[in-house]
C-alpha cells in the first residue's frame, strides 16, 4: 500500500454532575475550565500542540478534542488516538482530586460519544492525506456511498428516542448528518468536508475530511473505519471506480440504514437499482481487494479485511455473534440487551441509558478496559505501545520533527509557537520554520532550531 499521512480528531462530550444528585454549579464552560487549568497553568493557553505530535485543545462548545499526530501505519493511529484518550482521563483524574480537595461536589465525566441528551452532536473527524488532482469533487462524490454504508458497521450504536419509545440504531452520527458534500461543518454538517485546507505542500497534496463517523471505543472498530478507507483510497488512486453505486437519496439512505438491524432494507441507487448497505459493502470490499495486491497488505491490514468481510456477512444475516467483540454496534448491544434480560427491563428503563452512557464514559478507566480485560472486547494496541504514543510522536512522519522540537523547546523552557505545519521560535529573530512535507521525518533545517534551543538552557551547577 501507499504511505498515506492519516489522522483522527476526537471530540468529547464533558458533563459535570454531583455526587449526591444536588444542581451542579458548574456548566460546560466552567468545567472545561476545571479540566484544562494544569494546561493554562504550563502555558496560559487551553490550546497546545504535544511533543507526541498531537494536539490538545478545546474547541467551539466547549468541547475538549484531541488530533492525533500525523501517522503513516495503522498500528501508530491505534496508539496515538488511545494515547490522547489517556491525557484525557488524566485531566480529568486531577480536576476531580482538585474539586474533593476543595470540598466541591462537582465530579467531571468524559464521554466519547457523539450527541448528548439534548441532542447536540460532536464529532469524530478523520484526515486522509491525497494527491492533488483536478477531479477531488468527483472523486468525493463517488466515495459518499461507501461512507453511509460504512456507518451499518462502524457506528458506535445507540438508543434513538423516538415518539414510538426507544429502539436501537447502529450508530449515533447517521441521524445527525445533513449534507453529502460541503465546505461547511457546522451549519450543514456533510459527509465529506471539501474547504481545501491540506496544511501541507498545495501543489502536491489535498485532505480529505471525512466528518460522518462515529467516535469508537473498540480498536478494532477504530481500524476497520480507518484502514478499509486507507485500502478503498488506494485502489481509487489507481484507477478503481464506484461511481455506479452512487445512492439516489445519500440523506434518506443514512437515516434508513441506521434502523436496519436485520440487513434486509434496500437502499435506491441513482441509477434505479436497489441495494442494502452490506451489498453495497460487499461490492465495494470485492473490487478494492481485486485491485490491491492482497499479499503486500500489513498484518493489520489484512485483519481489517478480513473483519470487513466478517463485519458484512454479520449485517446482512442480522446475527451479531461473529462480531460482538470487534465492532461497537454489536458489542454494546449484546451488553443493553443482557442487561434488559437479567434485569427484567427494556431500553426505556433509565439505568439502561445510563449503561449506555457508561460504555463511553473514559473517565476513572470506563467500562472498556473492564471489558477488554474480561474478553468483551478487542484490543489491538498494547500498555507499552500507548504509554510510548503519550509522549513519542510517529518516527515516519512530520510529527517527528515538530515534536522534537516541541519537547526540547519544553525541556529548556524556550518559548515555540507551532501548528501543524509552522514551527516558530520566539528567541530573537528566529526565522520561521514550514514543514511543508507530512510524510518527511528528516529535515537538515531542524538541526539548527535545536542548536539554537539548546544554547539557551541553563547550565546548571555541577
Amino acid at each position: 500500500m501507499k504511505r498515506r499521512v492519516v489522522g483522527i480528531e476526537t471530540e468529547y462530550g464533558l458533563t459535570a454532575p454531583t455526587v449526591d444528585g444536588t444542581p451542579s454549579t458548574l456548566d460546560a464552560d466552567a468545567a472545561a475550565r476545571e479540566l484544562f487549568t494544569p494546561l493554562l497553568h504550563r502555558g496560559r493557553s487551553s490550546n497546545v500542540f504535544l511533543r507526541n505530535g498531537g494536539r490538545l485543545y478545546l474547541d467551539v462548545g466547549a468541547h475538549p478534542e484531541y488530533a492525533t499526530a500525523e501517522c503513516d501505519t495503522l498500528s501508530d493511529l491505534l496508539a496515538q488516538d488511545r494515547a490522547g484518550r489517556h491525557m484525557l482521563a488524566d485531566l480529568a483524574h486531577q480536576a476531580n482530586e482538585r474539586l474533593a480537595s476543595e470540598g466541591k461536589g462537582e465530579r467531571l465525566h468524559l464521554i466519547r460519544n457523539n450527541v448528548d441528551s439534548q441532542g447536540n452532536s460532536y464529532g469524530c473527524h478523520e484526515n486522509y492525506l491525497l494527491h492533488r488532482r483536478r477531479d477531488f469533487r468527483q472523486v468525493a462524490d463517488a466515495l459518499i456511498a461507501y461512507f453511509i454504508t460504512r456507518q451499518a458497521l462502524v457506528g458506535a450504536g445507540h438508543i434513538r428516542h423516538t415518539p414510538s419509545g426507544p429502539s436501537y440504531g447502529l450508530s449515533q452520527r447517521a441521524d445527525q448528518m445533513w449534507d453529502a458534500v460541503s465546505s461547511a461543518t457546522t451549519r450543514s454538517r456533510p459527509i465529506i468536508n471539501t474547504r481545501d485546507e491540506p496544511l501541507a505542500d498545495s501543489t502536491s497534496y489535498r485532505r480529505m475530511h471525512v466528518i460522518v463517523g462515529d467516535s469508537n471505543i473498540c480498536e478494532a472498530t477504530t481500524a476497520l473505519k480507518v484502514g478499509a478507507t486507507e485500502m478503498l483510497l488506494d485502489a481509487v488512486e489507481d484507477g478503481l471506480h464506484i461511481e455506479d453505486l452512487a445512492l439516489a437519496d445519500p440523506m434518506r439512505s443514512i437515516r434508513e440504514l441506521n434502523t436496519d438491524l436485520s440487513g434486509t432494507h434496500r437502499l435506491d441507487l441513482a441509477d434505479g437499482r436497489q441495494m442494502s448497505a452490506a451489498d453495497i459493502q460487499r461490492e465495494i470490499r470485492r473490487r478494492v481487494l481485486h485491485a490491491l495486491d492482497v499479499d503486500t497488505l500489513s498484518p493489520l491490514h489484512r485483519y481489517v479485511a478480513d473483519l470487513w468481510g466478517r463485519g458484512i456477512d454479520a449485517l446482512a444475516s442480522g446475527v451479531w455473534n461473529t462480531v460482538e467483540t470487534e465492532l461497537d454496534f454489536a458489542i454494546k448491544y449484546k451488553l443493553l440487551t443482557s442487561y434488559c434480560r437479567r434485569a427484567n427491563t427494556t431500553f426505556a428503563d433509565p439505568r439502561v441509558a445510563r449503561l449506555d452512557l457508561s460504555y463511553h464514559d473514559i473517565t476513572n478507566g470506563g467500562l472498556a478496559p473492564r471489558m477488554e480485560a474480561s474478553g468483551l472486547m478487542r484490543r489491538l494496541t498494547t500498555d507499552a505501545q500507548v504509554l510510548r504514543a503519550l509522549t513519542v510522536p510517529p518516527a515516519t512522519t512530520r510529527a517527528h520533527l515538530r515534536g522534537m522540537v516541541i519537547g526540547a523547546a519544553e525541556d529548556a523552557r524556550v518559548d515555540l509557537a507551532a501548528d501543524w505545519v509552522h514551527l516558530r521560535l520566539e528567541i530573537g529573530s528566529a526565522t520561521p520554520l514550514a514543514l511543508q512535507d507530512p510524510l518527511a521525518s528528516h529535515d537538515p533545517r531542524i538541526d539548527a532550531i535545536l542548536d539554537l534551543i539548546h544554547s539557551q538552557s541553563p547550565v546548571l551547577p555541577a
